[in-house]
């Protein structure tokens, strides 16, 4: 099967640093991918440059089939993003991110499906608060949902986790786990173990800007994860 996401090589830096130096990954559909590794491993770089936000240095990267070096806006309307930090509006209510996304996607007959996405991630009662004074949990779990809102084929979740309580966490599981069901690809970045083992099948390892392992996500333990770190 094509894997629809594929990463051969990847190499990012900036200036002197060297935030990626070689990572290979492939996921396919129906299937949740758990990138894995300490902060500076690599994780976020890695779902940046899958985004078509930061350009490859060298290697080759494609997104449901779009090189992201070559076509970066065609990436763009593949994927929902949730980015690790940033990408709200502080001024902007949840419902106007909600109405902004639908009018880029040239979406109509989103509003049944914005409304249960906020109840879902308990942002209803806050659809109209601007997000300038959210909680960094808060706003995760909007950016979750501002990834989702157009179901798309490829789902990419940075720090999803990250600051959100369990009812987020919840919501965020079911929001994986809707995607599969329908097919979609999905690759979620985290430093949990616990959190990404629950959601995803399967699991890579960075360390250093470099993949170290790939394998089920039944079989890395606490210990196996620990180990491939040191």
């Amino acid at each position: 099967m094509t894997p629809v996401i594929d990463i051969r090589d990847l190499h990012v830096r900036f200036g002197e640093v060297e935030a990626v130096a070689g990572i290979n990954l492939a996921a396919g559909s129906g299937r949740a991918t758990a990138l894995l590794g300490r902060n500076g491993a690599g994780k976020s770089t890695t779902m940046k440059v899958l985004a078509g936000v930061v350009p490859p240095t060298s290697g080759t990267v494609l997104v449901a089939g779009h090189d992201v070096a070559k076509d970066p806006l065609a990436v763009k309307r593949a994927v929902g993003y949730c980015p690790d930090v940033g990408g709200l509006v502080p001024r902007a209510t949840p419902w106007e991110h909600l109405q902004l996304t639908a009018r880029l996607r040239r979406m109509t007959e989103w509003e049944e499906r914005g409304r249960d996405l906020l109840e879902r991630f308990e942002l209803g009662d806050v659809a109209h608060r601007v997000v300038g004074g959210f909680s960094h949990g808060m706003s995760r779990r909007l950016s979750v949902v501002l990834a989702a809102l157009h179901e798309p084929g490829v789902l990419l979740l940075d720090e999803p986790f990250d600051g959100v309580d369990p009812i987020g966490v919840e919501a965020t599981l079911d929001i994986v786990a809707d995607a599969r069901a329908r097919g979609a690809c999905i690759l979620l970045s985290t430093h949990l173990r616990d959190l990404a083992l629950e959601a995803c099948g399967s699991a890579i390892v960075l360390r250093g800007g470099s993949s170290v392992a790939e394998l089920p996500a039944a079989e890395l333990t606490s210990e196996a994860y620990r180990a491939l770190l040191d």
